[in-house]
Order: C-alpha cells, then structure tokens, then sequence
C-alpha cells in the first residue's frame, strides 16, 4: 500500500463474519531461527506473512550464503530479527554487520551483546556503544557456559539466547535477575524447541540447556493472537458484534492469548467452536479497574484505545518496555488518545485513563510514529467516531499486511486521502 492516509468509516456500526488471520510473527521468527540451526531436519508450516517473518527469513538465507569479507545484512525495522540474528549470526562462519533503521539503531541492544561476549563472541559497536549496528565476527569460540541477565528487560534478549542454547559446545544456563518480563514470550521459545527434540529445565529464576541435537519434525504455525486482538477491539466498540477466527488454539504457546481473559471485562464473550474461535458482543462487562500488562505488553496500545472510547476509567500496569518499542510507545498513545478527550496520566509505574472529556469531534486524523500496532489500535475507532483517518496505514505490513482489506471486508468503508 503506497497511500500517505486512509479514511475509514463504518455506517452500520454491527459487525460480523469470518477472518483468516495470518500466522504468528512471533511463533514464526522463532520457528525460521530453528530450521536454520537445525540444518534442515526441522520444517515449518504456515509461516506467517508479515514484513518482519519475510524480512528475517530473507536475512538467514543471505547470512547462510555470504560468500564476500564481509556481509552487511539490513533488518530495517525488524526488532525481533535484530535481537535473534545479534546471536544466531555468531554461530555461523563469516564476518556481518548487523543493522536496520534510524529508528532501530535508537533501541537498546547492549545487554544481549553483553551476553553474548560472556560467552566467547566477537562482537564491536560500529557506531554508539550499546546500540546497532553491530559487526559480528561468526564461528565463536565459546567460553562461560552460565550467564545472569536481568528478567525485566526484553523477553526478546532471553529468547535470542535460548534459541542457540542447544547449539553451543557446553550448552547454557541462563540465571533471571529479578522477576521475568513478558514471561509467555519466553515459554514459547521453551516449548517451541522442546516440539524440536530440545529438552530443557526451568526451575524458578534458572534456566539450563545442555548441547543437544535437534529431531526431525514440523513446526505448525498458529494464527497470530496478536492480530486477533484487533477484531476483539471492534466487536467490543460495536453495536452488535460476532467475528470467527478459524484456527487459533485454547491451548496456544502465545502470550497474546490474555485478550480472550481481558475483554470480558470490555464486554466480549469468547467461544472455541469447531469452525474456530467465536467473539461475540455481550452486555455484561464489570468493573475491574487495574489491568496489567507485564506478561502481554503488545496488547496494550489496543486495550487502552477500547478503555478510551468506552469511557472506561481504568489503570494500567506492566508498561514498562513499550517505551523501547518501534516508538515511545507511551507517549504516542498519550498523544493520540488526547485527540478525543482521553488522558493517560503516569504515577510512577501506574498509568491512570481520564475519559471525562472523550467526545466525537466528527473526524480524527492519527500518526501512527512507524509502529504497526499503533495504527491497527487506532483504526477500530472507525466504528464509533463518524471517520478516522490512519497516517502512513502501510505499516500494518510489519505483522499483519491483509488489516486494510479484511476490514473492508468486514464493513468498514476505506478510501485513500
């Protein structure tokens, strides 16, 4: 999509059919670094399509045949690509510079780095210290084989590491400072590599990987929870809502799957059926005022966007990592909900929601600061305000490029600025 904005409408306001929704970036990425190490032994299915899975993809097959002194591999704004290639990439033979955007050359790298040169690698900042791009000189020799990274930081950092665990000549033990962030995150790399034949131990804050082998077998990609938060977004704000979402599983690995726990307080109903997972529009809700975010910080932006239009005045926990995300993801939302009225007011950890003022100005024009999930969140608001217009709407490519025309799909009037 090469459009600079989208206005989007809704004249029903009643929503209801049926959504493919593409596989998990998450569960993906992780899956494309395990067929990598696996050599082959390890297939995948139902890849998801989003930019960043075809970007790390596209990235393996160009480090696994690098054949110049040195091979410059660009992520853009690939976060997950940037951490798990920062240690896949020492394992292999070849000299890289690991880069990406402006924007991802701003996002901390430096813990993981130093992880990583604990444990033998050859790793050099190329411009600020503790920040991309990276020059990683590949085949490490390795030397500790236990390291301690603090746990509320970026799952991400812990889930590079685990991914190579089983790849390393002593294997690795991982202590968790702290308690862990975004734990979900790291139980589905664990599982993900235990359906590979990695066997592992997890007992409280320690985590131990021997050198193993990996069997043969097939990863099946589920549908992305986090996509499907989107959808529970717009049965919640209609008048009259039920979508179906085939394939997603009441036992997923993916952390994202609190949505289906949280919106019953904002009035969705949820049902695993045989055709898929059924969101309905009820009348109940209740007044839980404290929700928190710790474990699924991705589904943040979206349920504070809910909270707002709702008029629901509820706080927030667990916000901590959003403010290295693709944007300070705080402070844009703080900026856009502003747009209707809603305030979301910091008390230290603890953010405050303010929806006295929340009025429909008629129409509402929102930046989306690069970030997908800023645009995605906001978009739903078509089925309350009289039109919202979506700045840069081709973000949505990052996780989930089919957002635009499934809403179209689904009633919702789009037209280009």
């Amino acid at each position: 999509m090469t459009a600079k904005s989208l206005i989007l409408t809704h004249p029903s306001h009643k929503i209801k059919g049926t959504v493919q929704l593409t596989g998990s970036k998450s569960e993906s990425n992780r899956a494309l670094i395990i067929r990598a190490l696996s050599k082959g032994l390890v297939q995948v299915e139902n890849l998801s399509e989003a930019a960043d899975t075809v970007t790390l993809n596209a990235a393996l097959n160009q480090a696994n045949n690098a054949d110049s002194a040195i091979t410059t591999i660009d992520i853009g704004p690939a976060g997950t690509a940037m951490r798990f290639l920062t240690s896949y990439l020492n394992l292999i033979k070849g000299n890289f510079i690991l880069t990406g955007t402006e924007r991802m050359q701003q996002r901390p790298i430096g813990i993981l780095v130093d992880a990583l040169k604990d444990l033998g690698a050859d790793i050099h900042y190329e411009n600020k210290v503790g920040y991309p791009p990276l020059k990683i000189e590949g085949g490490m020799i390795q030397g500790k084989e236990q390291i301690s990274i603090q746990g509320n930081i970026s799952s991400q950092y812990i889930s590079s590491l685990l991914l190579i665990s089983s790849s390393l000549k002593k294997g690795l033990t991982i202590n968790i400072l702290g308690e862990l962030t975004s734990r979900p995150y790291v139980t589905m790399t664990l599982e993900m590599l235990k359906e590979c034949g990695i066997q592992y131990e997890f007992t409280e804050n320690k985590i131990q990987i021997s050198k193993q082998p990996f069997s043969a077998s097939t990863i099946y990609v589920e549908p992305d929870w986090s996509a499907a938060s989107y959808w529970y977004s717009i049965v919640a704000l209609s008048k009259d809502g039920h979508i179906v979402l085939p394939g997603l599983k009441e036992s997923s690995l993916q952390g994202d799957m609190a949505i289906v726990e949280i919106m019953t307080h904002f009035g969705v109903e949820s049902s695993f059926e045989s055709d898929g997972l059924h969101l309905r529009k009820v009348d109940t809700g209740s007044d839980k005022t404290l929700f928190d975010f710790k474990e699924c910080p991705d589904l943040a932006q979206t349920v504070v966007v809910i909270a707002s239009a709702l008029k629901k005045d509820v706080s927030f926990t667990g916000l901590e990592t959003l403010k290295i995300k693709e944007t300070d993801r705080i402070l844009a939302l703080q900026t856009e909900i502003g747009k209707f009225g809603a305030e979301l007011i910091a008390d230290g950890e603890t953010y405050h929601l303010k929806t006295a003022k929340v009025k429909d100005p008629g129409n509402l024009t929102f930046a989306t600061y690069e970030d997908h999930r800023m645009a995605m969140a906001f978009a739903p608001l078509a089925i309350v305000f009289s039109e919202v217009i979506i700045e840069e709407p081709n973000v949505v490519e990052k996780s989930y490029p089919m957002f635009w025309q499934h809403l179209e799909e689904q009633g919702f009037q789009i037209s280009e600025k």
